[in-house]
This record gives structure tokens, sequence and C-alpha cells, in this order.
């Protein structure tokens, strides 16, 4: 898409949106532009006397907007970017020079706060992705500050996501209350001013439907009915929601998760592990629909099984106690079996030399003498031998005996290798029509959905045989997958038998070269303690019980063995009821023959390949020769052979001759239609959006000739997610339609500064005045807030409930109160993270020493269970109403006990330490903000100077203006604690010098012993010289 032109409907919304003196919310569908049309409006705003900043971008997205006003011509100084690695003053000088800024959300909360940038100076912000905006996020904490100090300022939002404006009772009402505005526009698809622009020209599409094969419709109708029993059986498990919206089609898409997430919250400590079971269920019933139709059979192959392998048994080799339900289902063996079928068949070894002796009538001369004599015919010997029938392809000396290899390719690669075939005809008739002048390239563009489908479909396009029979093109790239997946079904054996846990396939098979040091070199040292310490305790386990199978399930072992008929003859309830999965013995002895094989071959001595030649790494003979397996294996795996067939096949290629395989993307596919200009384009798979970003890169070309390949799976869930897709999308524009039409407009009030209105200013009530009256006090009602702390929701709601926020970086606490009450909040994920590194018990300790009442806040999250335990964690401290008190068996705790290792019981510990300290229990943001302000009452404002300087004694002005990421980056060092960092960075002026120091430099800093610690690991992995 041309920069320099924009279409009818973009003019008329750029017209729309111009005007400084003008707030609103711009909603368009995806795909249409809308990076174009923010990076023209801000080269509107590009100036030196304006101070346009933007804000909630990705950080992918600030290099792509500056690229775009770049070429745009906004190259001096262009759209400026404020990282975490910006100091203050040099943020400072950037604010006062004004122009494009684009800043972190957190980043500009702190200097708005601390006047770092002047307010009344700033001409407007421009809000991304508007749809996340709500009243915790930071935001709305933004444009509050904002409308504080600047009332005509603008605020221009923008969005394309409609289908996540729905939640609440009015969704679009509450993004413009927090955003402060009042003017929405609304640009769908359908919109009248846009059809008119996209449908002038129309590029030519041709629609391409593939069926599924047979195993694959099988396959895709077993995994939807497992869905559909999965999503009945959550349902029947909790009756009290309101689940009107659990279908298989919601499930399509990843929100779906979220949604039931949602819903469950509330009551998530109340529901059992197998809904919970459940739930995750329905995320891996998900991706087998995608993998099914993006994998390749092997992959896919490969896939359940270690589903199948995660379910049977726990990484230290004990039965797991809440399987799958749906892996019990008969639709479930219908999945592994076709799934199998796919890849290869198994027959018994030893099967085809058990038939009858069947007698080869081809080479035997005096049969065909004999029998020509009788009819009359002249003998064999003085004619040709009649003509050979058809050899069989030679068998691969690296396949097992007993197995068949099917090799199924997914069905659009052939269509794929059709549709270039009919690309270059179609060049190829073109080439001496079109001119020099002629707009566009040759150059073929394929787009996909996943980085992944773009590996296989560049090493399928790269190394298909286009003389190969429709179906098995591919055949030399599956081959080279097959062998892969042999080496890593050898592996999984040999890993389950040592007792280390389960890896997936590798995603491309050139990765193999490391796969073999992975399981074992490429982990840390603490995990191979692990596996080391499972591997003796399995052995000790089996040495105990006198000689039981050398196995890591040794936990399995009650479950009885079963043959591959046993297991199918038995309906899904019986398999539940012994826990026994379908297919689940099969994988296992496939696995442990494919072992055995490897190491028959192993010690052999090679692996021969019939195509590819076995070198040694001195370059002597070719096979024969004692060198490692997995690492010949792993060799002889590349991807594409380049020191043979690159002259051949790559070169130097003309432009007009390639193809680029992409995948799906943002905005930035609109720079790359536009920087590639390309004739053709193949969509591998569906997408709305650059369907769309198509239409748009035709309309801004006139005279370009553009042809499209759709290709989709016919009657498969890619068709149902697409056609959904675009359901939700116009329903929910729709909706928002109605809601703008009926909404009451909210009018917005003058914003006052926290902590100045008049009912804060007679606020203390001393009953030591006589008739108990009222004593004026000047000084706002103030917090003051650790810098870290505004990753959270919580000042924000202090400070829309009229609270001055002081923002400063503290070493004890995280919110001043008073000069006497220190709160250290803790949310449930940080409360257990902080007991198992002890760092909380070094927090209450700094709070005891400087306050006189430190606080613990414990706070929950809105909407979610106010439970430190599940109900099934909950033990019974009733009495019992029996006649005879219950019969204690041996070894049996009494049911008063409490685990030492519970959370409770710390919390117990933790105040018996520090019998100061009080626990204070929030279930909401919103109620700790309630909480705050009622422990204020009456008490007077903290000094922010003092709240700084306790616990930095050696240097009261540490904490003014230091870099809280590089603070963090230290505390987060073996030897440095909360206690020394202050000190620490007083002696060294940046990270890099403290590296730079010798172990006596770094023990003079911190002691013996925790310098000796600090130093170790900081130089950790160095070689000594």
């Amino acid at each position: 898409m041309s920069t320099e032109q924009l279409l009818p409907y973009q003019t008329e919304i750029l017209q729309n949106l111009h005007d400084p003196l003008t707030s609103e919310l711009l909603i368009l569908a995806r795909g249409l532009g809308l990076r174009k049309i923010i990076s023209t409006l801000l080269k509107i705003y590009d100036s030196p006397q304006n101070l346009v900043l933007l804000v909630n971008t990705l950080p992918e997205e600030d290099g792509s907007f500056g690229e775009e006003l770049g070429i745009m011509g906004c190259r001096k100084p262009g759209l400026r970017i404020v990282g975490y690695e910006m100091g203050r003053k040099e943020r400072q000088n950037l604010y006062k020079q004004g122009g494009l800024i684009s800043v972190t959300s957190r980043i500009l909360v702190v200097d708005l706060l601390q006047s770092d940038i002047p307010v009344d100076l700033i001409t407007g912000l421009v809000v991304l992705h508007a749809e996340k905006v709500t009243a915790l996020s930071l935001e709305a904490f933004i444009v509050r500050l904002f409308r504080e100090g600047n009332q005509s300022g603008f605020v221009k939002a923008f969005t394309d996501e409609p289908e996540h404006i729905t939640s609440g009772m009015y969704p679009l009402k509450s993004i413009l209350k927090e955003l402060q505005l009042r003017k929405v526009h609304i640009y769908p698809r359908f919109h009248e001013e846009i059809k008119k622009s996209l449908e002038r020209r129309r590029a030519d599409v041709v629609e391409l439907y593939q069926p599924l094969t047979e195993p694959m419709s099988e396959i895709h109708q077993a995994i939807v009915q497992c869905m559909s029993a999965t999503l009945s059986e959550l349902k029947r498990s909790n009756t009290s929601l309101e689940l009107e919206d659990f279908n298989v089609e919601n499930a399509y898409f990843k929100s779906f998760d979220s949604i039931v997430r949602r819903l469950l919250d509330p009551v998530w400590h109340k529901v059992g592990p197998k809904t919970k079971q459940l739930v995750s269920d329905l995320g891996t019933l998900r991706n087998l629909l995608t993998y099914l139709i993006s994998y390749d059979c092997l992959a896919f192959h490969a896939y359940l099984e270690t589903i199948m392998a995660s379910n049977s048994t726990t990484a230290s080799g004990a039965q797991k106690q809440h399987q799958s339900p749906w892996l019990f289902m008969d639709a479930a063996n219908t999945i592994f079996q076709s799934a199998k079928r796919r890849c290869y068949l198994s027959t018994a070894p030893g099967k085809a030399k058990s038939g009858p002796t069947v007698i080869d009538l081809v080479d035997d001369e005096d049969v065909w003498d004999a029998l020509n004599e009788a009819e009359g015919l002249p003998s064999a010997a003085s004619t040709s031998k009649p003509p050979e029938p058809p050899k069989k392809p030679k068998r691969k000396k690296w396949i097992p005996e007993g197995m068949d290899p099917v090799l199924e390719e997914l069905p659009k690669w052939n269509l794929l290798a059709d549709v270039l075939q009919e690309i270059e005809e179609e060049m190829i008739r073109l080439e001496g029509t079109t001119s020099f002048a002629t707009p566009g390239t040759n150059t073929v563009l394929v787009m996909c959905s996943s980085q992944r489908t773009c590996e296989l479909l560049s090493e399928f396009v790269s190394s298909m045989d286009t003389s190969a029979e429709r179906g098995s093109k591919g055949r030399k790239m599956m081959e080279r997958r097959l062998r892969l997946y042999l080496w890593w079904k050898g592996k999984l054996s040999s890993n389950q038998k040592e007792g280390r846990g389960i890896f997936q396939l590798p995603a491309r098979t050139n990765d193999t070269q490391q796969n073999d040091s992975n399981v074992n070199e490429g982990i840390s040292d603490a995990l191979k303690k692990k596996d080391a310490v499972t591997k003796d305790r399995l052995a000790n386990r089996r040495r105990l019980r006198g000689g039981a199978p050398a196995t890591a399930a040794s936990g399995r072992s009650q479950i009885p063995s079963l043959t591959t008929a046993q297991e199918g003859s038995m309906s899904s309830k019986e398999r539940e009821k012994l826990g026994i999965m379908v297919g689940e013995g099969e994988m296992r002895s496939e696995a442990d023959n494919i072992a055995d094989f490897l190491a028959t071959q192993k010690a052999e001595g090679f692996i021969a390949d019939d195509e590819v030649p076995i070198l040694t790494p001195f370059g002597g003979g070719t096979q024969g020769l004692g060198i490692d397996v997995d690492e010949e294996i792993a060799m002889s795996l590349d991807t594409i052979d380049f020191d043979s067939e690159y002259d051949a096949n790559f070169g130097l290629l003309q432009p007009q001759q390639t193809v680029i395989v992409r995948p799906y993307s943002d905005d930035s596919d609109d720079r790359l239609l536009a920087e590639i200009r390309p004739r053709f384009i193949v969509m591998y798979e569906p997408n709305q959006d650059f369907i769309r970003r198509i239409e748009c890169y035709r309309s801004s070309n006139p005279g370009l000739a553009v042809r499209v390949y759709f290709m989709v799976y016919q009657f498969s869930c890619e068709e149902h997610k697409y056609l959904a897709g675009i359901r939700r999308e116009k329903d929910a524009f729709e909706r928002l339609i109605r809601e703008r039409g009926s909404m009451l407009i909210p009018i917005m009030e003058k914003t006052e500064r926290a902590g100045s209105s008049s009912e804060n200013i007679i606020k203390t009530i001393s009953t030591r005045i006589a008739g108990g009256g009222k004593q004026l006090n000047t000084d706002p009602s103030q917090v003051i807030v650790d810098m870290r702390e505004f990753r959270s929701t919580l000042p924000s709601l202090l400070h829309a409930a009229k609270v001055l926020i002081v923002p400063a970086t503290l070493t004890v606490g995280d919110y001043i109160l008073t000069p006497d009450i220190c709160v250290e909040r803790k949310s449930i994920p940080d409360l257990l993270a902080s007991f198992s590194s002890g760092r909380l018990y070094t927090q209450c300790e700094l709070m005891s020493v400087h306050y006189k009442q430190p606080i613990l806040l414990i706070e929950f999250e809105e909407h979610k269970s106010f439970s430190l335990q599940t109900v099934g964690e909950l033990k019974n401290y009733a009495k019992p109403t029996g006649k005879y008190p219950p019969k204690k068996k041996p070894n049996e705790p009494a049911p008063e006990t409490i685990s030492v290792t519970s959370i409770q019981s710390k919390l117990v510990l933790l105040t018996l330490s520090f019998p100061r300290l009080r626990i204070i229990w929030s279930s909401s943001p919103y109620a700790t903000a309630d909480i705050f302000k009622d422990l204020k009452m009456q008490r007077p404002e903290p000094d922010p100077s003092r709240a700084i300087a306790l616990g930095a004694e050696e240097d009261p002005d540490a904490g003014a203006g230091i870099n809280a990421a590089a603070e963090e980056l230290l505390q987060a060092l073996p030897g440095i604690t909360s206690k020394n960092v202050k000190y620490v960075m007083s002696k060294v002026g940046s990270v890099s010098e403290l590296c730079e120091l010798d172990k006596a430099a770094v023990q003079k800093i911190l002691g013996i012993e925790p310098g000796t610690t600090c130093f170790e690991f900081l130089h950790r992995g160095e070689q000594s010289t």
C-alpha cells in the first residue's frame, strides 16, 4: 500500500479525527489500515511546538510506527521512544524538546506524579488498544492525571478489536467514561464508505476447497465428539453457573479459555480437580484440532503420544491421580489409531515368513519352457523374457522390521504444488504481454498462520519431487522426518527406563544435532541433581521390593499389562475404572522395540541410508565404520543438502522467480505488501484480516492485476473458525452501534487535583476540643508509594479516592500511610514466593525496626475466591458425635495437627516472630483503598524524605533519582539483600562496575562469605585463564 495515497474512507476518518480541539474514540475493523491512519495523524501533529504522547503500545509496535513515520518523512527527530534504560533527567530534557514521544504507561504515571513532565504543555495523548482500558488500568490513571492539569489537550483513542468490547452491562460507555470521552466513531467493514472504496477494484480470487483425507476426517469428528462430551461434563459438574455460551463453536477460539476461567473464578476454590482437568482438556482438544491440519502426520502422532505419556505417570514415576476423562472414550481410540495409520502400519516381524510357500515363476526358466512347449509356443531361450513386474521401492535399512511406512502427506501440500505450477505457467504466458512499466512483481507470496507452518512449507517446496505422482511429492522430506521420529521414540523409551521425563519431538529436523544432549547437558545443575535423585529413589524402591521391573512407571505395577486386542475389547468405563488409556501398552511396546532396534544397529556400527551417504568425521569410508549412531542420525537429518543441490536448484535467481513464505502478522503486513508488490498471493490458511489488507492493497494500486488463491479445508475446524470469526465481529459491531444509539453520554466533571478538594481540608475530628469540634488541616491526604508498586492497580484506585500519591524508591515497605504505619502489600502468588525465598521475613524485620505499626496486607483479586485453600484441602475440626471415639490408625497425625508447610502455619510463625506485626486481609484493591482511608483518619501525614532515608542510613539521598531496575537486579544477586543494597550502591556506580571487581574487592564490600557467593555467581561459567 502506498503511504502517499490514502483511500477515500481513510481520508474521511482523518478529517473527523485531525482536529486537536476534539477528543474521540475510533473503532475500526481489523485489516483496514489502522496503523497508517494513526501514523498520518501523528505526522500532522509532528512539530517542536507540540508534545504528543503515544501510550499503551507494544514494543514491536514502537518500531513499526517509527519506520512508518520515517517513510512519511518524519525523521528529524521523528518518533522518540522512552524506555526503562533512560534516566530521569534525560526524560525531562526530552519532554521539553516537544515532538512525538512513545512512552510506557508505568513510566508516564511516575513522571506525571513527580511533575517531571510539563502537563500544561502536553498537546494530547494518543491511546492505543482502547479495548483494554478499565477502571483499574494505568491508562485510565494517566488520563485522570492529565485532565487534572490540562483541560484543553486532546485524547484520541483507537482500537481494532470490537469483539473484546463486550464484557459488562455497557462496555462502550465504561471505556468512554474511563478515558473521559464523549464521541465515538465506528467503522465496520460493511460501512457504506468502506464498501464504496474497496469494491471499485477487486482482486481475482480463486477459492480452493480441499477435502480432508479419510483418516483426518475421522480424527476431526472424534475430537469434536470429545469436546462435546467434555463440555457436557463441565456443565453437569457446575449446574449453578450460567454456561449457555459453552458450545463447540465458541471453543474453537483461544478467548474461550478466559471466558470459562472468568465464570469459574468466584468458585474456583470450591471446584474439584475434575473440573480443573476438564477446563485444561478443552485447551488441549482445541490444539489438537489446529495441529491436525497444520502439523505433518508424524509430528501430530508424536504430540498425541506425548499427551498419553504425560497423563499416565507423573515426573516422579507414580501414577497420575486425575487423568483426562476424554482419553478413556472410544473416540480417543479412533484418534490414536487413525493418527498412527497415517504414519505407518505395524505388522508382526515373522508374519510374512509364516504364510504358505509361493513359487516365483518369473525367474524360473525351466517352468516357462514347459509351459511354452505345452501350448505349442517357442521356448523361452529363443524369445525374450516376459516383461518383469514393477519393482517395489527398496526398503530402507534404518526402518525397523515390522513397520510399513505410510507417511500420509497433508492434502494442501499437493494443492500448493499445483498452484505454484499454475502460477509458473501463468507467468510464462504473461511474460510477452506485460511491459516494463506494468506495476507489480512476479514474486509469489505464500501466507500461513504460524512460523512452524512456514518452516514446514519452505522445506516441502524446496525438497518436493515435481515428477512424483500426486500424494508423494514430499516423500523425501517425510522419510527424513520418519527417521527423526524413530530417533525420538528410542530416546523416549530410554528416558522412561532411566527415570527421566518426556520431551517433545523437535519441530525441525536439523535441530537434532543438540537434541541428544538436551536431555542431559542442556539443563541446569539443579535439574540434573533432581533427575539423579529420582533415579536413585527408583533404584532403591526396586531393591526394597526385591527385583521389580526396572521401569520409570513402577508406580503403575498394580495395573495389568494388556495386549492391544484386550485393550480394544474393553469398554470406556472399564478402561477408566482400571486407569488404562487406549493404546498405552502398544505405545510403550513400540518404543521399546524401536529402542532395541536402534541398539542393534548401533552394535553393528552403522545405520545405512540408501540415498544420503554417511561420512566419517575424517572423510574416510562411508559405511561399516564404528561411529556414534545418534550423532550420525543427527548429521544425516539436515533439511536440505545445500552442498550438492545449491548450484542446481538455488544459485542466483531472478527476483521474479522467488517464493516467499510468511506468517500472518499485524498491520506490518501492509508494509510487506507495499514493499514486495506481488501479483500472485497464496493464502494457505484463511485469514479475515489479510483478505481486507489485500483489498486495500489492490485499491491503492490502480493498474495492478492481483490474483489470490484462497485455500481452506472443507468441513473442518479451519472453515468453521473462519466463518464463526466473521459472525462474531459482525455481531460485536452491531451491539456497539445499538449501544451508541441508546447510550447516555456521560457529563464529565472538572477534575480537581487529588487532596485539594474542600472536603479534605476539614478532615481531623479532635475530641479534645469542646463539643467535638473540627480542626483545620491544610496538608493534603497523601500516601507514599514505592516505585515498584505501580505495576499494581492500587495506586490508581487511591488516586481516584482523592488521595495524593507520592512516588518514591523505598527500602522499607511498599506504602507509608502515616509516620508510624508502614504497609507491605502481598498478592497471593507473591506471598507464596516470599515465604519460599525468605524475603518476607527480612521485610517484616525491617518494618518492625523502623515503624511502630508494621502491617502485612494480603490482597486477593476481585471476582476471585477469597480463600487461601480449596475446599478439598480444608480439614474437619468438628468433634465426633458418636458414642465411642473413632479408632486412630497407627502413625496417623492428630486431626488438630496443621502441616508445617501450609501457608497458615507459616503465617502463625511469622506473627510469633514479630508480635507487633498486624495482618490485614483484603478481598480486592477496592477494599484496600477503603482500608487505607480508614487507617489514615485522625493521623498525621507521612514525610517523604524521612521514608526514603529509612533503611539507607549510609546515604540519606540514596533513594532519590536512582535507577529502580538496576536496584531490583542487584537485590536478585546472591549475597545482596535489602539491608545492604544501599551500601553496595554507594560503593559502585553501576552493575557493570560490580561485575568488573575482583574477588577481594567484592568481599570487602559484602563480607567474606556473601562476597564469595556473589562473585562466584557473577563469574560462573567463565573459563579460567
